[in-house]
């Protein structure tokens, strides 16, 4: 490296300094207006908030069924994932929890087939993917659905 090819580091725009007398610009009321909400401090307004107007939401009639209450949500597992087990292993919701591989078990357990499995294991879940089912099967292992 020679003296002539050293490349300054990027400026490095200035904090603003507010409040601060006559020459920056952002003295007295410091950029923010007088009075109102937004000029005191400590205020800070939700992007929803219309001026006290009725929000949009609750302005929209609302019509028909929901399902989300009701929805079962299963938490998933790739059969990449399982192949931290040792051949011939018996795999149980537990374990999978024990070993922190599935984190809440929610509605139950829905084991996917990303990845490939490459020892034979003896799988308890909810749920089976076809494409999983026929990669344990094929593995030579088996898919029990509790």
């Amino acid at each position: 490296m020679k003296l002539h090819e050293l490349v300054s580091s990027p400026e490095t725009k200035v904090r603003k300094r507010v409040g601060r007398g006559p020459g920056s610009g952002l003295g007295k009321t410091s950029g923010r207006g007088h009075k109102g909400q937004k000029a005191r401090s400590g205020s800070s307004i939700s992007p929803w908030f219309q001026g006290g107007q009725s929000t949009l939401f609750r302005r929209l009639p609302k019509r028909g069924f929901n399902n989300n209450r009701f929805k079962t949500e299963f938490a998933v597992i790739n059969l990449a994932d399982l192949n931290v087990f040792g051949d011939g292993d018996v795999i149980t919701p537990e374990i999978l929890k024990e070993k922190g591989l599935v984190k809440k078990e929610l509605s139950g357990i829905k084991v996917l087939g990303n990845g490939e499995l490459t020892k034979k294991l003896t799988i308890k879940a909810h749920r089976f993917s076809s494409k999983a089912v026929t990669k344990i099967e094929s593995a030579g292992g088996t898919a029990e659905v509790i």
